[in-house]
């Protein structure tokens, strides 16, 4: 439907199809690229954007549409939008929805939805794509906004922006004929997007010096810095608290390279934690987390943390105790917190630091991961860990790595990061096949920073077909494909309970030729001497590049006997 300007209202009155008001409104926020996949229900409306300069860009599943804005708003802080169909669309990109829900990051799903008020697309029936979206959505922890005309659509546009806006996943869901319908704007302004600026949580007095009576009685006390931490700039100063009081730091998973320059970092806790700091944690006598969950990948199943005072500091107080018991809670800012508690604790003699002696120091210093296991190549397959290492030597130093789910995941200790607002994992939803797209969105957000997707063959299986949107839409990604020939994690889950695995194993197939035909230029590896000719090339990335890693299957990451280890001490229970 073409606008159709009012008689005589001039610009800020006029009458337009109300796709094109919502569109303009967008623009007017400040936004400047939207991701999806083109529908009969939302086409006009995209169309309409890109005519307004607001870049569409287009994959070929709904579930990579939606992490492709997901990935870019975590990578920039921004909103990111994907425009996606009703029905059988909304119900394709139901997996990536439910994820985007989960990970904190400022997302607008808009989708398109049945008409409302009576209104019906075929007056003989059925309509093939009625779905209770709104039902759907809202039992998978969305929230959603419908408007019911073209007066509360503009409106509802602005109020879900402002949600998404607060650190969450939000949809709108836009009625074909209200898409459709005339709208007198009336002069109406557009809506202003303004950064959401939660103030920053003072912590209490008297939790600050509960936590700092503990930490002043320690002698070898272990600071775990999480996500939360690093959103909240702690970093500087959870390393000025290790200085004080004598500490050793570790992070979660998500925290990954947050203390990478200082001589007291030890890498990640729990699941994906090295020798070294296994052993030091196990001799700490206090532990402080700020801002992360302790989940159990961070606490390993429950083993990672000694059996010592833990204080649990986050700004969330829902978050304090969720999966792990705090001794002590301080709820707060996490950068806050640890200025507070610098202030509260006088420094301390370096006889008083053990952890900090000349000893740990240079232990610390000559620690070696490559030694934390005997390397299991075949003649045909390389070990991931490996593969890893000389992955994190060929590759330039400023990256972002995003990682897909899956078995493989044993390799992130093994591949640096310049912090952790460079690392993304998509395991939020204990799922495979997200990370195409988490990828896709971070490399548009950075397109002068190498983007390195790993990813296991199941999953990239889930999402071949994004390998044309990467060279459609001129992405620069580096594709990692840890082709172990199976579901990983099903192969050792099987093979620890001495079940048949057979349906967990797939033929060998080759994938490069298949990316090069999209435009890639790929490459099969089977030996790390392989790689190691693709020096030149992984050293500055140019264009889509396709590695096609085959690695031992036989290599299970750590994490999978730890669940092992978790039902027997449960079985029966």
């Amino acid at each position: 439907m073409a606008p159709a300007e009012s008689n005589g209202g001039g610009q800020g009155d006029r009458i337009i199809p109300t796709y094109q008001a919502l569109a303009e409104d967008i623009k007017a926020m400040g936004i400047d690229i939207v991701f999806g996949l083109m529908s009969d229900d939302t086409a006009v409306f995209a169309v309409t954007l890109d005519a307004l300069g607001i870049v569409f860009h287009g994959a070929r599943h709904e579930n990579t549409a939606i992490g492709m804005a997901e990935g870019f708003s975590i990578a920039t802080g921004r909103l990111g939008i994907a425009i996606i169909g009703r029905g059988p669309a909304t119900a394709n990109g139901l997996h990536a929805a439910t994820f985007a829900s989960r990970t904190g990051a400022k997302v607008l799903i808009i989708y398109g939805e049945e008409m409302v008020d009576g209104g019906a697309l075929n007056t003989l029936g059925p309509d093939y794509k009625s779905f209770n979206a709104n039902g759907v959505l809202s039992a998978a922890g969305l929230k959603t906004f419908v408007p019911t005309s073209a007066e509360t659509a503009r409106p509802m546009l602005a109020d879900a922006a402002a949600a998404a806006m607060r650190g969450r996943a939000v949809t709108l869901n836009l009625p074909v004929n209200v898409q459709h319908a005339n709208l007198q704007t009336n002069g109406q302004m557009p809506p202003v997007l303004e950064p959401t600026s939660i103030p920053a949580a003072t912590p209490k007095a008297k939790a600050i010096e509960t936590a700092a009576a503990l930490l002043r009685n320690a002698r070898k006390p272990l600071i775990v810095g999480g996500y939360g931490a690093f959103r909240a700039g702690a970093g500087e100063a959870l390393e000025k608290l290790a200085e004080r009081i004598g500490g050793l730091l570790v992070t979660s998973a998500k925290g990954k390279d947050m203390f990478r320059d200082s001589p007291y970092n030890m890498g990640i806790i729990g699941s994906f934690s090295h020798s070294a700091a296994r052993r030091y944690a196990e001799q700490a006598d206090c532990v402080i987390v700020f801002g992360a969950g302790l989940n159990f990948f961070t606490s390993s199943f429950g083993e990672s943390m000694p059996d010592v005072p833990l204080i649990q500091v986050d700004a969330n107080r829902a978050h304090i105790g969720r999966w792990l018991d705090a001794d002590v809670a301080v709820v707060g800012d996490a950068r806050i917190a640890a200025e507070n508690l610098l202030e509260a604790i006088p420094d301390r003699p370096i006889a008083d630091k053990p952890f900090h002696s000349e000893a740990v120091r240079q232990d610390l210093a000559a620690f070696d991961i490559a030694n934390d296991f005997q390397p299991a190549n075949t003649t045909r397959t390389i070990d991931p860990r490996s593969l890893a290492l000389e992955l994190d030597r060929m590759l330039p130093k400023d990256r972002n790595m995003v990682y897909d789910a899956g078995n493989f995941l044993g390799v992130v200790p093994y591949i640096s990061v310049p912090g952790p607002g460079h690392f993304k994992m998509t395991n939020d939803f204990a799922s495979i096949g997200l990370g195409f797209g988490a990828a896709l969105g971070f490399a548009k957000a950075r397109p002068d920073t190498p983007t390195i997707l790993v990813i296991g063959d199941g999953g990239f299986m889930m999402t071949m077909g994004e390998l044309e949107t990467v060279v459609r839409e001129d992405l620069p990604l580096v594709i990692v494909v840890m082709n172990d020939c199976a579901y990983g994690a099903e192969l050792h889950f099987l093979r620890m309970r001495q079940l048949p695995v057979a349906k967990s194993v797939f033929p060998d197939v080759d994938f490069a030729p298949i990316a090069a035909g999209f435009g890639f230029d790929a490459h099969t590896i089977r030996s790390l001497d392989a790689l190691r000719e693709l020096a030149p090339l992984l050293a500055a990335p140019d264009g889509p590049i396709f590695l096609d890693c085959k690695i031992n299957a036989d290599v299970a990451a750590p994490f999978m006997s730890e669940v092992a280890a978790f039902e027997a001490r449960h079985e029966g229970d």
